[in-house]
């Protein structure tokens, strides 16, 4: 019994999205923002990208961009 194997071609992923920007006057984005960039200082990259879901999510249409 001959069993030939070889490796999957490579992944190609996409770049990451780039952060939203916060609407202009609004004091909830804002708010998401600010704790955003609380979020990286303390390194906790999971509660930034939770933070981009939330601005993006927010009702502004494209969370600002």
């Amino acid at each position: 019994m001959d069993h030939t194997t070889t490796m999957d071609g490579p992944v190609h992923l996409p770049l990451p999205d780039r952060e939203p920007a916060p609407a202009e006057g609004c004091p909830t984005c804002g708010e998401l923002a600010a704790w955003r960039e609380a979020d990286r200082r303390r390194g906790d990259m999971s509660a930034v990208t939770d933070r981009n879901v939330e601005i993006r999510r927010h009702p502004h249409g494209e969370g600002g961009r």
